[in-house]
């Protein structure tokens, strides 16, 4: 298997949850795992916005927040990881999802840099 590093940018997140990235299956329906070098949720807009940042857990339980109801101050950007690394699963049959919103209408575009096939 190949160490893949990849970005994946999810523009115009709003006010209805938004699935970011989520972890593929490796091959013939593999268990994969996925490293997070890096997330950036940038609000480009004229006013603060409110946003979350969550792990829809392939366990069908157990979800976790990474930021809930973060201010970002128009124009401006938050970096989730500063310098952590998060790792997310597949286990073959369920995945491990990034989900977001904010709280305005197309507010908020999120990148993530990840390394997968771990």
């Amino acid at each position: 298997m190949a160490n893949d590093f990849k970005r994946f940018c999810t523009p115009n997140v709003g006010t209805s949850l938004a699935a970011i990235y989520t972890v593929p299956a490796g091959s013939s329906s593999s268990a994969l795992e996925t490293i997070v070098i890096g997330i950036t949720m940038a609000n480009k807009t004229t006013s603060g916005i409110f946003a979350d940042l969550y792990i829809d857990n392939e366990d069908g339980s157990n979800d976790v927040y990474l930021v809930k109801d973060a201010v970002i101050p128009p124009g401006t950007a938050l970096e989730v990881m500063a310098g952590n690394k998060l790792v997310l699963m597949n286990d073959g049959t369920n995945a491990d999802v990034l989900k977001a919103l904010c709280s305005a209408t197309n507010s908020l575009d999120v990148t993530v840099s990840i390394l997968e096939d771990v």
